[in-house]
């Protein structure tokens, strides 16, 4: 889903006008770019511990691709209906992100690196 969101993402930014406000397409790629990375870097850590809290950054930055979709929508340089299809992908990712942190949480496995 991260990846899905970062694609939809992109593909706003080449084909709406928030390709031209500059500051705000850079804000919102690195945004939805870091969801996906800090999954990925979290996973790569092999500790749970570390994984929780790559995890965390990465709802942070859905929670931040959100609000700038938000500023995307009041500047007109998305539809409402692009706006809509976005957040309610978002909303599931931070769902999502959220019970499998609270499962590692209770796992008793700690991760591949203390095997």
């Amino acid at each position: 889903m991260a990846r899905e969101i970062c694609k939809d993402v992109w593909g706003l930014i080449i084909s709406t006008p928030l390709g031209s406000d500059f500051k705000l397409k850079d804000q919102i790629n690195g945004a939805s770019g870091s969801i996906m990375d800090n999954i990925a870097e979290g996973f790569g850590r092999r500790g749970n511990k570390e994984f929780i809290n790559f995890l965390s950054y990465s709802r942070g930055s859905c929670c931040e691709t959100e609000s700038q979709l938000i500023r995307a929508l009041d500047r007109k340089h998305i539809s409402q209906e692009e706006y809509d299809l976005l957040i309610i992908k978002t909303q599931n990712e931070i769902d999502q992100i959220s019970k499998f942190m609270n499962y590692l949480k209770n796992s008793d496995r700690k991760g591949p690196k203390f095997d």
